[in-house]
Formats: C-alpha cells, structure tokens, sequence
C-alpha cells in the first residue's frame, strides 16, 4: 500500500493550539530573504568537492540516494549534484532537468493557492468547511476551520489508511475521477479528536483545502494551481502529471521503493493517476527554488500574506515529542504549510516528502539568504530522518552561527 505521508511529523501537541502567529523575524520573512539579512559567507564545505558534496557522492556509493540536489545562496546557485537513476530500464539517469514526484511538498503549492484567495477576500482563515463544501458532517462543516485544516488541528485524518481505498483508487482513471473519490473518502471518515484539540498530520485535511480552492476558484484544483502558483513563479517543468505521462517521460523519475531483500524495485504503477492538494506534484529542483525565492519575494502573495503564511502558528511539542527537537536545538513550530523551525537562533522554514520511492525537502532559510532542495526517487528507512537534507541544513546553519 502507498501513502504520501511526510517522513517526519509532529507528535500530539495536546488541548489546545494558538490560533495566531509567531512571526519569523522583525523585519517579516519576505524582507528579509530579499535583502539577504545574515552571513554572507559560503563556507567550503558547502562549495563542490567540499564536506557536503563528499558526503553525497558516498551516500549515492553505498545505494543510499538516488536523485539530485541544489543549494542556492541569495538566488547565486553554490553546488548542483545528480546521482542514480531515474528510469533503471531505459538507462536514463538524474539530471537537473529530471523532475521528481515531491510526495506531501506539494502541500506547500495547496497552502499558497489558499493563502492567494485570502489575499483577495475570497476565503477567510476562521470560515467553517460548511461555508464552502457540503456533505460534510456537522462535526466538520460548523467546527473545522481553514486554520485546522493548514495546521493540521481539525482531526481528520489519511484516505489512503482507509479499508478499500487503494483497491478503488487503483480503477481511477481522470483527474476528475481521482478527485472525486478522495473526496467520498475523505466524507465518509471521522474526526478523531474535535476541532482544534489536538494535532494529527491530515492528508484528508489538505485534500478539503484543494476542494476549497476549485470551489472558490469555480475551476479545477489542478488548472488553478498551474496558473497561480506554478506559472506565476516560473515553475516551468512543474506539473501535475498522470501516470501515463509518467511512464513515458524519460524527465519524470521513476520511484524505487526498498524490498524486503535490501533491493529496490519501481512502484509507479502503485501511485495515484494524478496527484492530489495533499501529494504527488512534479517539480525539478531549480523550479522549487524559483518557487521558494518567489514566495518569499512577494511574486506569489504580498508581503504580510507570506509572513503569515510562514509564520509558526501552533507551539512546539513537548520536550522528545516527535518534531519538537528535544535535546537537538531545534523548536519546531506547524505554519501554514510548511514547518518554521528555529535552530541556532536562525529560522529554518520547509516542508518534507516521503513515500514509497519517494525521499523530497525544500528547506529556505530567511536569515541567511540559502535555499536547499533534495529531490530523490528512493525512499528512507521508516522513522529515518532522511540523511541529505539534513546535512544540508546542519551546514547551512553552521555557517549563519
């Protein structure tokens, strides 16, 4: 069975959540990664044949990544590495081009096409589903808001863990049809705690926002986020592509799951037709940097929408909670969408992607001006934080200390 759960959530975070932000910075985040507040240093580590590019080619060695990496420091890009393969029977191999499913990163696509028509009046944080959705039970359509569905509060939880839901899934065959039966699911499935207390990673959640977005949009999802996220930030090899256009494309990567033996076999054909507002968009990682440096550059929201966008809403878990950087120096805090984590006094705003042949992170760092994005078409271990990114960000972060 596949999922598009991020590799790494947050635990329970108990009664109650704060329904207002902790902004990232005095100057707000979008002023800041524009004017490249911090460090202007690139230390050596991070420069081709240094500590993080070493450190790369053993993991691609030892069959460990597979896939390709950039890292960008005030818009400069500092090193682009590809490894591995993205179609193992055609011999095709990563490249910069190479686009790669981003699992639940697609989530941060979602949450800006929601924040784009708040901008414009079109849909309010507070609202109730009921205001935009019908069929909905009364638990979810007069208690769930916009606010727990971005953060993860509502209580609704995973379509994909639901009896019956690959077997049905697997004889969808349009983007309408796929978008159609999440949605059965997604109303069929219960909270599993009320509305704002308590935090449950929820891809049901993020699907209700992308019915939100087509509902409001009068459109669909997909068409409204090609036009207003991927095109206005110049995501030009960005897509939602379908699993037939997957199989051709020699640019999209295939996804190597493990086996039980230590191998790796191609599990496309267990994906999705097409994604969804939770998972499974297609982007190469110089589109997710120029998605990265356009939001917080104020071509895709305004300045203020953007810091309340990245702003960390939800307190931390509690010390040793999944996520809550106990021991580790990391505060971690759920923003719309994406995660805002402070390390070392810097804050570090991303998301992750993980599934089955499927390892991705897009992680921005405001104070310092860096944008480090890793694509890849293996997955990791199961609770594994996934080892490149995590490098990535360590050195980052070092760097702006």
């Amino acid at each position: 069975m596949t999922t598009t759960t991020r590799r790494t959530v947050l635990g329970a975070l108990g009664a109650s959540v704060a329904a207002t932000g902790v902004t990232l910075a005095g100057t707000g985040t979008a002023r800041a990664a524009t004017a490249g507040a911090g460090s202007s240093r690139v230390p050596p580590e991070l420069r081709p044949g240094g500590a993080f590019d070493a450190f790369l080619r053993e993991e691609a060695a030892q069959g460990r990544f597979s896939g390709s990496v950039l890292l960008t420091h005030r818009g400069r890009p500092v090193l682009a590495r590809s490894h591995g393969m993205a179609d193992r029977d055609r011999s095709v191999p990563n490249g910069p081009d190479t686009a790669f499913s981003l699992a639940s990163v697609t989530k941060l696509f979602t949450a800006v096409a929601v924040a784009q028509l708040v901008q414009r009046g079109k849909v309010a944080y507070q609202a109730k589903v009921g205001a935009y959705l019908d069929g909905f039970p009364a638990e979810v359509a007069d208690r769930v808001t916009v606010h727990h569905l971005l953060t993860h509060t509502s209580g609704m939880g995973d379509p994909f863990r639901m009896p019956g839901f690959w077997e049905e899934a697997r004889t969808w065959d349009s983007a309408e049809e796929v978008m159609a039966g999440f949605a059965r699911y997604v109303r069929a499935d219960r909270p599993v705690f009320q509305a704002g207390a308590g935090f449950a990673y929820s891809n049901a959640g993020y699907h209700v926002l992308g019915e939100i977005v087509a509902a409001v949009a009068g459109r669909s999802y997909h068409d409204h986020v090609r036009e207003h996220v991927f095109a206005a930030a110049g995501m030009t090899g960005s897509d939602f592509y379908t699993k037939p256009r997957w199989r051709a494309d020699r640019r999209l990567a295939h996804p190597y799951a493990r086996t039980d033996s230590g191998g790796r076999e191609d599990v496309l054909e267990d994906r999705l037709f097409i994604g969804t507002p939770a998972g499974d968009a297609f982007a190469t990682c110089a589109d997710l940097d120029r998605f990265a440096r356009a939001l917080t550059g104020g071509e895709l929201l305004d300045p203020a929408y953007t810091d309340i966008t990245l702003g960390g809403k939800l307190p931390p878990a509690p010390p040793g909670g999944g996520g809550g950087g106990g021991g580790t120096g990391r505060t971690v805090f759920q923003a719309y969408g994406p995660m805002a984590a402070l390390e070392r006094g810097q804050w570090v705003i991303g998301h992750g992607g993980g599934s089955q042949g499927i390892s991705t992170s897009v992680e921005l760092f405001p104070d310092t001006g860096w944008v480090a994005v890793v694509l890849a078409n293996y997955d990791v271990p199961p609770g594994t934080p996934p080892a490149v990114p995590t490098r990535a960000r360590e050195l980052i972060v070092a760097a702006g200390a």
